[in-house]
């Protein structure tokens, strides 16, 4: 099994800024990708950022020039360094990462916890 440990969320002022981090454990042969998802209330849980085990990183376009994916993977975390917050940027925070068991498996998706985000205006 895979699991996903998340911390770092909490209520911050409009223009702050919060470092989410996620670190996976367990037995498996790599982690080809991890990332961040977010899910307002009422709303679909939507990509924010991506990072793969070659360092190429993908963001939503909201979060462009504010947000970067920091990871390490000798150590199997990920960060999600969030500056110049918005309101809008208020949701739960999801880390995943897709997790290989042997070098011909595909990719299994695993989900952490979840943690929540308020910015406040």
């Amino acid at each position: 099994q895979v699991q996903l440990v998340e911390s770092g969320g909490g209520l911050v002022q409009a223009g702050g800024s919060l470092r989410l981090s996620c670190a996976a454990s367990g037995s498996f042969f790599s982690i080809v990708v991890m990332g961040w998802f977010q899910q307002a209330p009422g709303k679909q849980r939507e990509l924010v950022a991506t990072i793969t085990s070659a360092g190429t990183t993908t963001y939503a376009d909201s979060v462009k020039g504010r947000f970067t994916i920091p990871r390490d993977n000798a150590k199997n975390t990920v960060w999600l360094q969030m500056n110049g917050l918005k309101p809008e940027d208020t949701a739960i925070y999801y880390c995943y990462a897709g997790v290989r068991f042997n070098r011909q498996d595909y990719a299994h998706t695993y989900w952490g916890q979840g943690t929540q985000v308020t910015v406040s205006s």
